[in-house]
């Protein structure tokens, strides 16, 4: 099935992305984990290695807002916590060497075909925003609130995946946790723990 490859490569590129960046990433690589045929690199993807990169974005960052779009909406401290407790298994992946492929792709340094990719990276995180905004108003948040919310929150992830590599530690973002929880906790003390 060609969709198969395709699909087998792209999974293959986020790997990759989030293991050696945009620059590491070599087609060797994403031929071995795919068991695709060196063909079928510019078969499936005309755009060479600048495609392959948006593709795996672009994916990568679906899927993980459909991760975002299942947090419980029940209220503000809630939903933090939880938001918390579902990116720290990807967090501590970061402190033993696996980043954010969508991060890795926004860091790239490609020339004129970085450019197309920025545009995928910040559509990704925009829409990550987005829904954690949609989730934080449904508790009850202004709108402006829920949405500054949520940028701090993907802002700390992120943050957290750099410094919890550089440290080979998850120690950084246990750190994080408890003043966020705490900041959090503190700017809404009417909701519940």
């Amino acid at each position: 099935m060609p969709n198969d490859t395709r699909s087998r490569m792209v999974d293959a590129a986020v790997i990759a992305l989030r293991r050696h960046g945009v620059a590491g990433m070599s087609f060797t690589e994403i031929l071995e984990a795919s068991g695709a045929a060196r063909g079928a690199i510019y078969h499936h993807f005309p755009g060479g290695k600048t495609e392959l990169v948006a593709e795996a974005a672009a994916g990568n960052g679906r899927e993980v807002r459909v991760r975002f779009e299942q947090l419980s909406a029940t209220d503000t401290r809630q939903l933090v916590t939880d938001f918390l407790a579902l990116v720290r298994p990807v967090v501590i992946e970061s402190s033993t060497g696996r980043g954010c492929a969508v991060a890795a792709v926004a860091m790239s340094d490609e020339g004129s075909s970085g450019q197309a990719v920025h545009k995928v990276s910040a559509a990704a995180f925009d829409s990550w925003v987005a829904v954690i905004a949609d989730r934080l108003a449904a508790t009850g948040l202004p709108p402006d609130d829920a949405s500054d919310l949520a940028t701090t929150l993907i802002t700390l992830l992120e943050g957290a995946h750099v410094l919890c590599r550089a440290a080979a530690s998850i120690e950084p973002y246990d750190r994080m946790c408890r003043t966020a929880t705490a900041m959090v906790a503190g700017r809404y003390p009417g909701q519940p723990a």
